[in-house]
């Protein structure tokens, strides 16, 4: 029964490809293509990619669309690749003039005038053979236009101007640690049976200093919300997430995805992407990516971790397991040498995770000491964890796979895989052994996942204005990164880029100081109850400065007060532990129900996302009165420091820049970041973002001198989380740089 109804889940995500779900795809492609809008058919042709079979003469036809919709969108240099993906396919060559038109253009574009000259001829020689001529007269007259074009650039050049993104940041200085891979010269790695490995400064730190650079053991894409493409019920799915936005192995963005083979769920952003991918694990979960996506990210981690590893570590770490049983569970048994591991030597240092040489390296010994925490799981939990992996182990074996598990199949070998067989036969103990290690990291995961996050442009991204929020684009196994332990209110900040994390100094850390990592509860975001409920996951009860304070003066959360409701009569604070909350000003008398509070809050939120709706439909001054009147209602029951109250200020700022007026934008969006500092600070990345935006809108409404300044200040928050290279750095010195090249008198009056 449980097999059944596995199967039947696995149903609800498939993961194989269908060829009339390509036909369909690429149909609705081109009617968008013809409506103009080229993003929705560049998402329509890579998902009919991805569901094309190997070989087919269909998928030339898909890259060749899409390589249309991408010289629409500018994007000339991954135009041509997908143009190399056509002919390479066997694109048809009645067809062919077309494509290798477009080819011409965007040689043209980037100013590649003798390749630009040697399709042109391609092409002629081409036209001339098919003899066609009526077919091929609008193409000939184009052709003759763009032969004029070429050969005035080359008789007038132009003058070289400077490349984009020739502006360089500051280099960060940068020594390894000898003792710890991936970490800096400036933190030292110590252990203790209360606070297990962690992390301190050995010499005094600065904001901003890079402590941690290490790439992720293993990560695993998660494929996150759907992104609406186009209206309607459609009988296959248009909507767009994250699976189809990032690279599976590198999370890099994608533009072109280049499709696995044997399914149609993994994507990537190039064919070395592909190929790399397929040799270190997607051979083996290629058949497998319904059950995993059903059994979810904790499990698809554990496999694909395993399979990183290879057999014989993953054998040999278990085997010893076996034998250190016991060490495993006593925190301070685990502080011994690991003398016991093959090949290991006695380690003076004696910090579990440590290799024979006493050097904490990101590798699979590393992440196989981290504590799994198996005694304080519930035992709920521990069998369907046990479930999950036997149902993955149990299809590896009746598809087929076992061999590639074990590292017994040469990896260059595509061979389709025999579909999965309801089976009840025993596990080989090979399999026990890699089951055993996937259960160890499915338990591991609740404490020691990593999510990698990436700042996802909200809407179209083709605006004056790009307005980002950060999403959980992978889960992760970062050995190195796991070392820090968790503050309510961290001395670090984290960032990624593709499967790279960064661990930089938010602030000053002196030598001797713990080097602390949030990990997820804010003290400037939850109430000490609230925090202490979330991290209850992680088998510890924090005690650190922010949550001492809170539970020992009994002094209220600031988040509290700040989020709290206010009185609709004299708009004093409403306070009270119970359902009725009363005036907090003794001369008023008003009480409230705080259900009735709660209702409103609740409607006042639908209303500014109707409002949001109006603006995304291009209703901006619908879109305007909805949201005043939405601040005018807030006003009688919300606290003016209530973050609502800032979210409104900044979505009203977003419809006057969409409207062009910068003024009334900037003046909005000043009282969001108000709003925003009282919350989170002065230099936290929230008002970095937010300083950002208003960067953007200052350099748009010709502000220079205001721009200037807030592009400085952007630029010192941002910095400290996110290093001098970062993209929106890079940005914030590009409009620096144009402003001040303005002419002296225009700086003057500006």
């Amino acid at each position: 029964e449980e097999e059944a109804a596995l199967v039947q889940l696995c149903r609800r995500a498939p993961t194989d490809k269908k060829p009339e779900a390509a036909s369909w795809y690429r149909e609705q492609g081109n009617r968008e293509f013809k409506r103009g809008r080229y993003h929705a058919a560049l998402r329509l042709y890579s998902k009919a990619a991805s569901h094309e079979l190997p070989g087919s003469p269909e998928v030339s036809v898909c890259f060749a669309n899409r390589s249309a919709a991408l010289f629409h969108l500018g994007h000339f240099e991954v135009c041509l690749e997908d143009i190399a993906r056509a002919e390479s396919h066997g694109y048809p060559d009645r067809l062919l003039p077309k494509v290798l038109l477009r080819k011409a253009e965007c040689l043209l574009c980037l100013e590649r005038l003798q390749d630009a000259q040697d399709v042109l001829r391609e092409l002629e020689s081409k036209t001339a053979l098919d003899g066609a001529m009526t077919t091929h007269l609008t193409r000939l007259k184009k052709l003759s236009q763009l032969k004029v074009k070429l050969s005035e650039k080359e008789r007038c050049p132009e003058p070289a101007g400077e490349a984009r993104g020739g502006i360089q940041g500051e280099t960060e200085t940068w020594e390894e640690n000898n003792s710890i891979s991936g970490a800096s010269s400036s933190v030292s790695l110590n252990f203790d049976a209360e606070r297990g490995r962690h992390l301190v400064a050995c010499q005094d730190i600065v904001p901003g200093q890079s402590l941690v650079k290490e790439e992720a053991f293993v990560s695993v894409l998660c494929p996150g919300e759907s992104l609406p493409l186009q209206d309607g019920d459609t009988a296959w799915d248009t909507r767009v997430t994250n699976a189809d936005l990032y690279c599976h192995r590198c999370l890099r963005q994608l533009l072109a995805l280049v499709p696995c083979q044997g399914c149609s769920y993994a994507k990537y952003c190039s064919q070395d992407c592909a190929d790399r991918a397929w040799q270190q694990y997607h051979r083996t979960e290629c058949s497998l990516g319904a059950l995993l996506l059903t059994l979810g990210v904790f499990c698809h981690v554990a496999l694909r971790t395993v399979l990183l590893a290879g057999f014989a570590e993953v054998s040999r770490l278990v085997a010893w397991s076996h034998r250190g049983d016991r060490s495993l569970q006593d925190p301070e048994a685990r502080c011994k040498p690991l003398s016991e591991a093959p090949d290991a030597e006695a380690d003076g240092r004696g910090i579990p995770g440590c290799g024979s040489n006493g050097r904490y390296q990101s590798s699979y010994q590393a992440l196989f000491h981290l504590l799994p925490h198996t005694e304080q799981h519930s035992p709920e939990h521990k069998f369907l964890c046990t479930l999950s992996v036997v149902a993955i182990c149990k299809q590896l074996q009746a598809a087929g796979l076992e061999a590639a598990v074990l590292n017994q199949e040469p990896p260059q070998q595509r061979s389709k895989p025999k579909t999965c067989e309801k089976t009840s036969g025993e596990l080989s103990p090979e399999l026990k052994t890699v089951a055993e290690a996937m259960l160890r990291h499915v338990l591991q995961l609740q404490c020691n996942a990593q999510a990698i996050t990436v700042m996802q442009e909200l809407g179209p991204g083709d605006g004056a204005v790009v307005d980002k929020k950060p999403v959980r684009l992978a889960t992760a196994f970062f050995p190195v990164l796991s070392l820090l332990n968790h503050s309510c209110c961290p001395n670090t900040s984290v960032s990624f880029s593709g499967t790279a994390a960064t661990v930089r100094a938010s602030q000053a850390i002196s030598s001797g100081q713990e080097v602390l990592h949030c990990y997820g509860p804010h003290w400037c975001r939850m109430r000490v109850a609230e925090r202490q409920q979330l991290l209850s996951q992680y088998f510890f009860e924090c005690r650190c400065r922010a949550c001492l304070e809170e539970l020992e003066s009994g002094v209220k959360s600031v988040v509290s007060i700040r989020n709290s409701f206010c009185c609709p009569k004299c708009q004093a604070q409403m306070q009270g532990e119970e359902e009725t909350l009363h005036c907090s000003n003794e001369a008023c008398a008003t009480s409230a129900s705080r259900d009735h509070l709660s209702g409103r809050l609740q409607e006042l939120q639908q209303q500014i996302k109707k409002a949001l709706e109006l603006l995304r439909v291009g209703k901006a001054d619908q879109a305007i009165k909805m949201l005043l009147k939405c601040q005018m209602d807030a006003g009688t029951f919300l606290s003016p420091e209530h973050l609502l109250m800032g979210e409104m200020e900044d979505d009203l700022a977003q419809v006057y820049a969409t409207l062009g007026k910068w003024q009334e934008a900037a003046r909005h969006l000043k009282k969001s970041i108000e709003i925003v500092e009282i919350h989170h600070g002065p230099s936290s990345v929230e008002t970095g973002h937010e300083l950002f935006k208003l960067a953007q809108i200052l350099f748009n409404g010709f502000a220079v001198s205001e721009a200037l300044s807030t592009i400085q200040r952007a630029e010192g928050i941002l910095s400290v989380h996110f290093g001098p290279q970062s993209a929106q750095i890079q940005e914030l010195q590009e409009m620096k740089a144009c402003l001040s090249q303005l002419p002296r008198n225009i700086l003057q009056r500006t």
